[in-house]
């Protein structure tokens, strides 16, 4: 019998490790961006179930939308970065919102979709499994450099977007941290960030930029293998 339980905890064992190798490495990158938005990919990182994106620079009504996938089923994830505002042209307000990916078929139940909204893609709604790992106790602030913290307006309850929006920047920089979940894992979506203020003279649309159109089929590549395996 002791050796039935040890030959049953090693077949675990190996399983687990299976699993683990075999899981994909998280991808994190800037997939598009407005002028005045502006980070380095370079020094994103993903371990201990933390996200860093390193330092954002964002100029009032600046945006960029950050490729994320290869997240752990129903895994919280902290979400952590340095956002700077030059006061070129401020801003006051950081909202951070979620993409899913059209081929995840979870889309019934989405509102009108902004017009800042890419091909492939579409505003979070209650039924896709994605969300700012609501409930989950994770932290969620903006503390100032310089002391303080920033008031928090969340929208998690609807249908129309899974949103948070910290207000009361005021030039110079602060620590922004969120919670985030997948809860069907290893997809490919977007996390837009986005600030209010005026747009300066040199700021250009955001695009439905061709990187966009490649995350989304390869998003729905991924997700039609992971459905036929």
């Amino acid at each position: 019998m002791r050796n039935t339980r040890l030959a049953a905890s090693l077949s675990c064992a190996l399983l687990m490790c299976a699993a683990r190798a075999g899981a994909e490495p998280i991808s994190l990158s800037v997939a598009a961006a407005s002028a005045g938005f502006a980070a380095d990919p370079s020094s994103f990182t993903a371990a201990s179930y933390v996200l860093d994106l390193g330092t954002i620079t964002m100029d009032g009504g600046s945006s960029g939308f950050i490729f994320i996938d290869g997240l752990e089923a129903r895994r919280d994830y902290s979400v952590r970065f340095n956002v700077v505002d030059p006061a070129v042209n401020p801003f006051t307000a950081l909202t951070a919102e979620l993409l899913d990916p059209l081929s995840d078929g979870f889309d019934e139940m989405d509102a009108a979709q902004p017009s800042f909204v890419p091909d492939g893609y579409s505003t979070s709604n209650n039924t896709d499994g994605l969300s700012f790992a609501w409930a989950s106790g994770l932290e969620r602030s903006a503390t100032f450099a310089g002391g303080g913290e920033a008031t928090l307006h969340v929208d998690e309850d609807t249908n129309s977007h899974d949103m948070l929006a910290f207000h009361g920047f005021n030039a110079g920089s602060a620590e922004a941290t969120f919670g985030l979940r997948d809860n069907l894992g290893g997809r490919g979506f977007l996390l837009r960030l986005s600030v209010d203020g005026e747009a300066g003279a040199s700021s250009t649309p955001e695009p439905a930029s061709l990187l966009l159109i490649g995350t989304g089929l390869a998003g729905l590549l991924r997700f039609r293998r992971r459905t036929l395996a």
